[in-house]
């Protein structure tokens, strides 16, 4: 089954297109920040199709942030989707020894993926038919203007580009892009260009992505294809983990509903 397919499953299962990221930061010990990550996956694991740690915040507690995120994947279950969220790139032998760390060891259904250094720097994390590789083609953050919104000789922004040879190296199943929903003129963009495959949606939340119009700009024909990813949004919620995450879920859905209504 390929990793488009499995994300399918698990989105029909889960009933949800919401994804919640775990970027545990600010506490005192390693065992504080797996004990709060475990309660989130607990109280929102009702509401969310995937689950999203950010490896920064784990690596930043060396040998013990290691250990949380290997006894996290036994929490997560077979119909939840784990993302890890490494942005890694780089070339040969290099880039396949992250693979191998983040699907083999660490146990990743897909990763976030750098392609800036081309594709033989994306090609090792496309050789596991049922796992996913999520190209950034445009982030959330402010600073992307600088390089993915440039334009080439061509005329099209280098996030197009990056579009381009994604669909081109994806050998059937495997490749989707990461689009900030702070710019959900990049999201219809990018979904237009490539209709079918997943779109990852970070920047709803803290960092003021707009959700019904990323949400709306970025279902495919099916009313699916995209994995909204909140993470401060859900685990700095005063309300709780729980109540933010049913929140989320229904606005989603409310966008699905109007999208095929229309």
């Amino acid at each position: 089954m390929t990793f488009v397919a499995r994300l399918d499953a698990c989105v029909e299962a889960s009933g949800s297109l919401l994804c919640c990221g775990l970027d545990p930061d600010g506490f005192d010990s390693a065992a504080d920040a797996e004990r709060r990550c475990l309660e989130i996956i607990d109280e929102t694991i009702d509401h969310v199709c995937a689950f999203k740690p950010n490896l920064a915040f784990f690596e930043q507690m060396g040998s013990a942030g290691y250990a949380i995120l290997e006894r996290l994947r036994s929490r997560i279950p077979a119909d939840r989707i784990l993302i890890l969220d490494a942005k890694r790139g780089d070339m040969g032998n290099t880039a396949e020894a992250y693979a191998r760390a983040l699907f083999d060891v660490l146990g990743a259904d897909c990763v976030t993926v750098n392609p800036l250094l081309g594709g033989d720097s994306v090609v090792p994390f496309l050789k596991r038919k049922d796992r996913g590789a999520l190209l950034v083609a445009r982030s959330s953050n402010p600073g992307a203007a600088d390089l993915l919104d440039a334009r080439l000789e061509s005329g099209i922004p280098v996030s197009a580009r990056i579009v381009e040879l994604g669909l081109g190296w994806d050998p059937g199943g495997t490749v989707g892009f990461v689009v900030g929903a702070t710019r959900p003129d990049a999201v219809a963009a990018i979904r237009a260009a490539a209709p079918h495959v997943p779109l990852l949606l970070p920047g709803v939340g803290a960092q003021g992505g707009a959700l019904e119009d990323s949400v709306g700009a970025g279902l495919d024909a099916r009313g699916r294809g995209i994995i909204v990813s909140v993470s401060r949004g859900i685990a700095g919620a005063p309300e709780g983990a729980a109540a933010a995450a049913t929140t989320f879920h229904q606005r989603i859905e409310a966008v699905r509903a109007a999208v095929a209504h229309v």
